[in-house]
């Protein structure tokens, strides 16, 4: 345990310094006890998300997955996602509940190793905080445990860091890793998209996990205001924004196993349409998107009218409803639609590619 000292101005015998204090590593305000006893509480939520390839227990140094199951792949390519939970989480701390927010971080990753054809293997996170108080730790990591457990992946390791001094006793910053593959051939690139090719959108749970510094200012978020009741949202502002974002995996996998050959897939998320979609395009091609063909959520209208929201920069930093748009091609379209209703999604036709300098256009 690295021991701290704190000199004082006099000595005292064999060269030791009168009043010299020795103090151990939680004085200085790091509590390896509570480290264990988070290690302790979180057990039980990581052993749910183990998959077959997971070799050895909990608490290595390191986290190991066998690779014998994709021997069987051409050429198996590797996939990484990293991302965390942005000031999203700023509302878990108003509104005490750390349950969710894991949920988003796992999701932030793990769908954008899906949106690219890969099947994510196993995920890693890690929880940097000013205190270590287990209860609250094994809160979060039930909802990365339960992230993970969505998307199939298994928890193989993490790390909780205490950081006295450095961040308030009562706030935290969480972020992961997600490991995947894909058989190359498998790779959705966006390559082969070509006009006339449909735009599929895949419904959000709402406003996911980007674009919280501007919803914050929108709402003045504060303990009072989370509580506020909003008809038009049918729960409380902090229930509604505190949803945790859509994991995707599942539901690209039907698709997949339904035999539609996914063209192009694009996460919606920071930077919205606008950035994203353009991200699967290739050259020559461009999206045109119908804002009026799927419902927007109203939690979207109603940020755009509280905080008199011109609407290209709703459509250039939220999602509007919409957490993941893929490319398919037109007799596709409606076995798509079904893939996804049968995983539990809901589906919409948004739009179409057409030809024009790589961009889109919502109209």
């Amino acid at each position: 345990m690295g021991e701290i000292w704190r000199l004082m101005p006099e000595f005292t015998g064999k060269g030791r310094k009168k009043g010299q204090v020795m103090l151990d590593y939680k004085s200085a305000g790091v509590d390896i006890e509570a480290g264990y006893r988070s290690v302790e509480l979180m057990k039980q939520y990581v052993k749910e998300t183990m998959r077959p390839e997971v070799l050895g227990g909990i608490g290595g140094f390191s986290g190991a997955f066998s690779l014998e199951k994709i021997k069987g792949m051409e050429k198996p390519c590797l996939l990484s996602g990293t991302d965390g939970v942005g000031t999203k989480i700023k509302l878990a701390f108003l509104m005490d509940k750390h349950d969710t927010v894991g949920i988003d971080c796992v999701a932030m990753c793990v769908n954008d190793v899906a949106c690219a054809g890969g099947e994510p293997l196993f995920f890693l996170d890690y929880i940097a905080c000013g205190r270590n108080i287990p209860e609250k730790i094994a809160e979060i990591v039930k909802g990365v445990a339960e992230g993970c457990k969505m998307a199939d992946s298994a928890l193989i390791g993490g790390e909780t860091a205490e950081h006295p001094g450095l961040m308030p006793e009562d706030e935290y910053d969480l972020a992961g890793f997600s490991v995947g593959v894909v058989d190359e051939k498998d790779m959705i690139t966006g390559k082969d998209i070509q006009p006339g090719d449909i735009l599929i959108g895949a419904a959000s749970s709402g406003v996911h996990s980007n674009g919280f510094s501007l919803v914050r200012k929108i709402f003045d978020v504060n303990e009072e205001n989370l509580a506020a009741y909003y008809p038009e949202l049918g729960a409380t502002l902090g229930e509604t924004l505190l949803t945790p974002t859509k994991i995707y995996v599942r539901m690209l996998r039907a698709i997949r196993e339904a035999g539609v050959k996914i063209r192009g897939c694009s996460h919606i998320t920071g930077g919205g349409f606008y950035e994203n979609i353009p991200r699967m395009l290739p050259e020559g091609a461009r999206a045109s998107v119908r804002k009026d063909s799927y419902p927007v959520p109203p939690i979207f209208r109603l940020m755009q009218e509280k905080g008199q929201i011109d609407e290209h920069m709703m459509y250039n930093t939220f999602n509007m409803g919409i957490g993941m748009c893929m490319a398919v091609r037109p007799e596709d379209a409606e076995k798509t639609l079904l893939a996804i209703e049968e995983a539990g999604e809901k589906g919409y036709i948004i739009g179409e590619v057409v030809s024009g300098g790589k961009g889109v256009d919502i109209c």
